[in-house]
């Protein structure tokens, strides 16, 4: 809703501007398609030429997120949280029942009480594949660590491709609202012989070309940018917080401990409060017991 609301306030404080201080608009309505199929043209076909396929969808899908927001919310924290101290009470008292839950963790009972976390791939592997790791025995928690840490990272390069994308077609928007506004004063200059008045509005009409790769670069497309990396990466805690309660694990901490270690590694604003965690991790004790 925010985004919408931001989009809303540009076009308002920008043309509602140029038309208080006297500016018209017939000259930009009628120069708007054809900068637009210039600018805006060449502008896809370059983003088509610097991405395969799947980049081009990876970034199409991400523009939702500047209206949608962070897909991890503060109570599906809480909920990872009560996932892992239930995987870990379970792996601590029986070794060969956890086997089952991450093993196929589809229809395990216990990662059917999150549906939101099992139905996200990376999250489950990622913790299944660190349990698996438990599960060896091995002599240095640190290399399961590094590891889940370098996987951490390029899951996040990869998750970041469509932010760059954009931001690579707002940094290449005004120079293309440049060639659009050259071509315009060829076209004007090839009509030299016209009164003023009909040079005045050619000229104008080249410079909305300027206006328009000026105006999507910085107005819309770097924005949408910076909100896609803005949400990529907030949503990346959820991951790390899995990483930081089983790497305490692996140190053999109590699951309480490995919860609380979790908890306080991440961010304040989605943090839970430790009373109601408390509060959800004893049902999690009431349900196993």
């Amino acid at each position: 809703m925010i985004g919408i609301v931001g989009i809303v306030v540009i076009f308002v404080m920008v043309f509602g501007g140029y038309l208080l201080a006297g500016g018209k608009l017939g000259i930009i309505v009628k120069s708007l398609p054809f900068e637009m199929m210039m600018i805006g043209g060449a502008a896809v076909g370059a983003f088509l030429i610097s991405n395969d396929m799947s980049g081009v969808k990876h970034t199409l899908k991400d523009i939702g997120k500047v209206f949608k927001g962070p897909k991890w919310q503060p109570e599906d924290y809480k909920d990872l949280l009560c996932l892992l101290f239930a995987l870990i009470r379970i792996a601590r008292a029986n070794p060969v029942e956890v086997e089952q839950h991450i093993e196929d963790p589809e229809n395990s009972s216990v990662f059917g009480k999150y549906p939101k976390i099992r139905a996200d791939k990376e999250a489950v592997n990622l913790i299944c594949d660190t349990m698996r790791s438990a599960s060896m025995n091995y002599d240095d928690p640190h290399q399961v660590e590094e590891v889940l840490e370098k996987r951490i990272e390029a899951n996040l390069h990869h998750a970041l491709h469509s932010s760059h994308a954009l931001q690579t077609m707002a940094d290449g928007l005004p120079a293309l609202g440049i060639v659009a506004a050259v071509l315009g004063v060829i076209k004007t200059m090839a009509s030299i012989d016209q009164p003023p008045e009909v040079l005045g509005k050619m000229i104008g009409g080249a410079l909305v070309g300027t206006f328009l790769g000026v105006f999507l670069s910085y107005g819309l497309v770097a924005p949408f940018a910076g909100k896609v990396k803005a949400v990529v990466e907030e949503d990346a805690h959820f991951y790390q917080l899995i990483r930081e309660v089983l790497v305490a694990n692996l140190h053999n901490h109590a699951a309480a401990i490995c919860i609380e270690v979790g908890r306080q590694n991440t961010p304040s604003h989605i943090r839970p409060g430790f009373s109601e965690l408390e509060e959800a991790l004893n049902s999690v004790k009431q349900d196993a017991a």
